[in-house]
């Protein structure tokens, strides 16, 4: 038993005398070999710094057959040979939770890194269950690191080489991250989805991905009961990108250069891009106008117009047209894109027709990997507070906790 009295700023902690300790062998031992004070580092007191002075007695076992002839006595607070108190560790590995880097916890507390990321390691741990299976699963990838360029000593020539990780996320409950895998491969995705074995697989229903025709196989593979949708931000970026490449396109051939300020074509290109619910009637006459009168081809409104289609037939999704007004809607994009006879917009014609039952699978239920978005965002945010990762599984443990909402109920 121990009790303490505060000098401020110290706390000093005295053993009572007539307190029995337990040595390892089990026999009780009354006899004080000698007396030391130990001077363990614990949380602030406030803004001030709190110095605790510990005088704990050392005891000598009086069993001859006993290994150990002499021990401290300890807490499960302050542990043998601890020089922090436990509420310190576990302070700070509640910092680093809260997405603060380990070096910045460490100088805050006058602690050392290996010492904060072990406490946060066992923290994390301890929270990261293996995660229910979710009706609705969502896959997308992040780039891990920098961009490395190699050169090959045989040619001479350089390569661009990208470590890539394949993240998969709870759509359909909280929204955290489940897991990460190595690479941005089909293989990667069904290996991942084959290690959680047969029962968690059945439980998904709904799988949502962007256009990659990887994960595409993969799904089928190892989800064949599963529905796949495809993302529509991705699909309307496609339109966007072939109007770009439209744009510039037809600047070179017309003009024999690249766009200037004082091109229509060039400053309406943020116009070009943006929906046409949200152009004001002026600016839309404007550009209308703009383009009509000095871009003789007209093939950039006939880009503009079948990205305005596509539009319109994923805003079934949100109006919840029936079937013969999709129906509708899509033979008419297919149309403008097949007359229009632009090479730009005949690939993405051709992409929405392979995607199509994915893309009608996102209209009738409106599932979006809007979410995992986020997830890849917070992922970065991660990578960029830690200054980066150097060993991949202390990488996964802190972007899983941080990507996980379990993370701002415990360390609050």
């Amino acid at each position: 038993m121990t009790w303490a009295y505060r000098s401020n700023p110290t706390i000093h902690m005295i053993t009572e005398h007539h307190e029995l300790k337990i040595s390892e062998c089990g026999v009780i031992s009354t006899t004080v070999r000698q007396r030391r004070t130990t001077r363990p580092r614990d949380l602030p007191y406030g803004p001030e710094p709190l110095a605790v002075r510990w005088h704990k007695r050392q005891f000598a076992c009086a069993e001859k057959l006993c290994a150990r002839k002499a021990f401290t006595e300890s807490t499960a607070e302050i542990p043998p040979r601890a020089r922090v108190t436990g509420r310190l560790c576990r302070a700070a590995a509640r910092q680093v939770a809260l997405g603060r880097s380990v070096a910045a916890v460490g100088r805050e507390y006058g602690l050392g890194w290996p010492l904060v990321h072990r406490h946060f390691a066992a923290h994390a741990d301890a929270l990261l269950i293996e995660p229910e299976p979710p009706r609705v699963l969502g896959i997308d990838e992040t780039r891990r690191g920098r961009p490395k360029w190699i050169k090959n000593e045989t040619t001479g020539r350089w390569a661009r080489t990208e470590r890539f990780e394949t993240n998969f996320v709870d759509l359909s409950g909280s929204g955290a991250l489940l897991g990460q895998a190595a690479g941005r491969t089909g293989k990667a995705a069904v290996d991942w989805l084959n290690t959680r074995g047969h029962a968690w697989k059945s439980q998904v229903r709904v799988v949502a991905i962007d256009p990659a025709a990887c994960y595409r196989t993969a799904i089928r593979q190892a989800l064949p009961h599963a529905v796949i949708v495809v993302d529509h931000f991705h699909l309307v970026a496609l339109a966007n990108k072939a109007l770009t490449a439209v744009r510039q396109r037809v600047t070179r051939e017309h003009r024999g250069r690249r766009g200037r300020a004082t091109d229509p074509e060039w400053a309406n290109r943020r116009r070009l891009l943006r929906g046409r619910e949200h152009l004001s009637a002026r600016t839309f006459t404007r550009m209308w106008n703009d383009l009509i009168d000095h871009e003789p081809t007209g093939q950039i409104l006939t880009a503009w117009i079948a990205k305005e289609e596509l539009r319109c037939l994923l805003a079934c999704a949100r109006e919840q047209a029936p079937r013969s007004v999709i129906s509708h809607r899509l033979h008419r994009f297919l149309s403008w894109c097949a007359d229009s006879d632009i090479p730009e917009l005949l690939t993405l014609a051709e992409t929405i027709d392979a995607w199509w039952p994915e893309t009608l699978a996102f209209i009738t239920t409106g599932i979006t990997n809007a979410r995992t978005e986020g997830t890849n965002r917070m992922i970065k945010d991660a990578a960029r507070v830690a200054f980066g990762f150097r060993n991949l599984h202390n990488q996964r443990r802190r972007v899983r906790l941080a990507c996980t909402h379990q993370t701002i109920n415990t360390a609050a």
